[in-house]
């Protein structure tokens, strides 16, 4: 469980370990949007023991640092720390956070526009910066002097044009979590909105890098504040804020405790507690709501996770929350 202060405990029969696996509360700055956002396994973590955090930093940056736990697989070694990335942040929010491996066993992070509003510096629809994107890595590897790979088959993998290589997709404003569907190895990407609309998007397994979602130039399918920097493409679901105010993306279940969800993509708004579901397709249709079939609101969901199953959490507020008996 990643705490947004700094911390990550292990629950082990519904009790945490009296030791944190990783504290690095005094190497970050939290609060608001800020802190230690995203934690990710390597694939072969079992026997290599790499873990991989997106935090900011004391002077609100956003780190990506590899780390190896010790002989004792409990315990994470402070001593490994090897930075992989550092990411200048102009503003305190729009860090996005989130990372994680994809079916590639490539590294994909996620970051905001940098902030402020209205994207100021149009991050999101420029490609000299890795703001406003979703970024892929190969941990593995390293190309020239990067402590990592560029993938060759990464959409600007030369660089031409001052462009970023690490770049996979484009034109977000705060990717606030996003999965590969454990079945089919689609994207899903919950990209959160400025004054009027929350956004889902989605892209097939296999499908090219180079997607540009639109941010600034739209909110959702609503024109926005700039002129896109090539052809966009819109997100396969949205809502307004008459529903809520902030996207908490989610996974498509494929877990066995709630056999109704298999095959379904779960979301939730952050504000409103509403939780919605969509059918795992391209074209979703309609969603259906299921926060009143919940046995209790869970108001201030902040991220959901997935376990070895298939069965799906919830975070909301102080406490963590499993879908199904």
């Amino acid at each position: 469980i990643v705490e947004q202060t700094g911390r990550i405990r292990i629950v082990t029969g519904g009790r945490p370990h009296p030791r944190p696996f990783l504290d690095l509360s005094r190497r970050i700055t939290s609060g608001g949007e800020q802190g230690l956002l995203g934690l990710a396994f390597h694939p072969d973590h079992a026997t290599n023991g790499r873990l991989y955090v997106n935090y900011t930093d004391r002077a609100g940056d956003t780190r990506i640092v590899e780390y190896r736990v010790t002989t004792n697989r409990n315990q994470a070694n402070p001593a490994t720390r090897r930075q992989l990335l550092h990411v200048p942040q102009p503003y305190p929010n729009h860090n996005g956070g989130h990372l994680t491996f994809g079916p590639d066993r490539k590294l994909y992070i996620g970051l905001g526009d940098g902030g402020s509003g209205g994207d100021p510096h149009d991050n999101g629809q420029r490609r000299d910066t890795l703001l406003g994107k979703i970024l892929r890595i190969d941990v593995d590897t390293r190309t020239g002097r990067l402590p990592y790979g560029i993938p060759p088959d990464n959409p600007y993998a030369d660089g031409a044009g001052g462009r970023r290589r690490e770049i996979w997709h484009w034109g977000l404003r705060n990717p606030w979590r996003f999965t590969f569907d454990r079945a089919t190895g689609d994207m899903w990407i919950g990209d959160v909105g400025q004054n009027a609309v929350e956004e889902i998007d989605h892209r097939d397994a296999g499908a090219p890098g180079g997607a540009n979602f639109g941010w600034r130039a739209y909110e959702g399918r609503r024109p926005g504040f700039g002129t896109a920097a090539g052809p966009t493409i819109p997100p396969v679901f949205q809502y307004t804020h008459a529903k809520g105010c902030s996207v908490t993306g989610g996974h498509v279940y494929r877990g066995r405790r709630v056999p109704t969800l298999t095959g379904r993509y779960i979301l939730a708004d952050y504000c409103s507690g509403r939780v919605w579901t969509l059918r795992a397709e391209p074209t979703p249709g309609d969603p259906r709501e299921i926060t009143r079939t919940l046995t209790r609101p869970l108001t201030g969901i902040t991220s959901f996770g997935e376990d070895a199953d298939g069965d799906l959490y919830a975070t909301a507020g102080n406490a963590v929350y499993r879908f199904g008996r």
